[in-house]
C-alpha cells in the first residue's frame, strides 16, 4: 500500500472518531445538572417568559437530537455562541487563549525532545556506565516530582528569592523577549516530567536494538559506530518514542492546566477552570471539544510518521 492510500485510509477511519469525540462532548455537559439558563438566573425569580426566551436563544427548548444537529454544524464553522456569563463569542474568547497555550506546550514538547533523545542514546551507548546512571536517577526524579510541587518551588526559589523571574507574567505581547523569558520556570515545570519519560523510553528501545542481529551484519561490514547508531538503530527506536511524543504532544497543549494556574498563565487551561467554576457550558464544550480534536489529530499525525519510519506498517 502505499503512503497516500494509507494516509487517505487513517482519515477516513478518523471521521467516524471525531463525530463520537462531538457526540461524548456535547452528552457530558448536557448531563450535569442544570444549563446555561441556570447560569444566568441563578436563584433570582424571573417570569416565565423571560426563562422561556432565553431557552429559545440557547436551543434548549429543542429535543436534545435536535440541539446535537445544530451544535455540531455550528462547530463545523467554530462558531459556537455567546458566553452566557460574559456576554463575548466564545470562539473569541478561546482564539485569545490559545496560543500562549500552544506557546507553553509547544516549548514544553521542544525541550523534553532536546533533552530527552540525548540523553536516551548515551544512556544506551553508555549502558552500566556512570552516565547511565546519572540518567536514570535523573529520569526517575523527573518523572517522580508533581509538577504543581515542582512549579512552586521554581517560583520560591527563583522568583520570590532570587528575584530572576517574574511571578506573574508581563503585561507584553506573547512574541516578546519579556514572555520568552517569563515562559522559562513554566517551561520547565511542565517539560521535565515528559523529557524523563522519553530519556528512559529511548534508553529501552535502543537497547532492544543493539542486540538485534542487522547491528552486528552492519558492524561486520566495517560501517562507523557513529552510523550504526544514528542511522540504523535510532531509526528503528524511534518508533515507540514517535508514539509517546506525538500523544504527549496533545497532552501538553491541552493539559497544561495545573501549571497555569501556578504561574497565572493566560491560555486555555486557566479559561477552563473559570468556565467550569461559572458553568459557563459553551466554553466548556468548546473547549473539551478542542482537546478531543487535538488528541485525535495527535494521533493520526503519529500513524502518519510510524508509517514513514517504517514502511511495513502500510501492510
Amino acid at each position: 500500500m502505499s503512503l497516500g492510500r494509507y494516509v487517505c485510509k487513517r482519515l477516513l477511519v478518523t471521521v467516524p472518531v471525531l463525530v463520537g469525540v462531538t457526540a461524548l462532548t456535547f452528552s457530558f455537559v448536557h448531563v450535569l445538572p442544570g444549563d446555561a439558563v441556570d447560569a444566568i438566573v441563578g436563584y433570582r425569580d424571573v417570569a416565565p417568559g423571560t426563562e422561556a426566551s432565553i431557552r429559545a436563544e440557547y436551543r434548549l427548548d429543542r429535543p436534545v437530537w435536535k440541539q446535537y444537529l445544530l451544535w455540531l454544524w455550528d462547530a463545523l464553522s467554530l462558531e459556537f455562541g455567546r458566553s452566557p456569563i460574559t456576554g463575548r463569542r466564545v470562539a473569541a474568547t478561546i482564539g485569545r487563549r490559545l496560543p500562549a497555550t500552544l506557546a507553553l506546550g509547544g516549548a514544553a514538547w521542544l525541550l523534553a525532545l532536546a533533552i530527552g533523545v540525548p540523553a536516551g542514546i548515551v544512556a544506551a551507548v553508555r549502558q552500566g556506565e556512570p552516565a547511565d546512571e546519572l540518567s536514570r536517577l535523573a529520569a526517575l526524579a523527573g518523572i517522580a516530582t508533581p509538577n504543581f510541587w515542582l512549579g512552586l518551588v521554581l517560583l520560591l526559589v527563583f522568583s520570590v528569592r532570587l528575584g530572576w523571574f517574574r511571578v506573574i507574567p508581563p503585561d507584553a505581547p506573547l512574541v516578546s523577549l519579556a514572555m520568552a523569558k517569563f515562559m522559562i520556570l513554566p517551561t520547565l515545570t511542565l517539560g521535565t516530567a515528559s523529557a524523563a519519560f522519553v530519556t528512559r523510553l529511548l534508553r529501552s528501545s535502543m537497547r532492544r536494538e543493539l542486540d538485534a542481529a542487522y547491528v552486528r551484519a552492519a558492524r561486520a561490514k566495517g560501517l562507523r559506530e557513529r552510523t550504526v547508531i544514528l542511522k540504523h538503530v535510532l531509526r528503528n527506536a524511534l518508533l515507540p518514542v514517535v508514539t509517546v511524543t506525538g500523544i504527549q504532544l496533545a497532552f501538553l497543549i491541552d493539559g497544561a492546566v495545573v501549571v497555569e494556574q501556578i504561574f497565572s498563565w493566560p491560555g486555555m487551561g486557566r479559561l477552563l477552570v473559570r468556565s467550569i467554576l461559572q458553568r459557563d457550558y459553551p466554553v466548556i464544550q468548546a473547549g473539551v471539544l478542542l482537546i478531543g480534536v487535538t488528541i485525535v489529530l495527535a494521533n493520526l499525525l503519529v500513524d502518519i510518521v510510524y508509517a514513514v519510519l517504517d514502511p511495513r506498517i502500510r501492510y
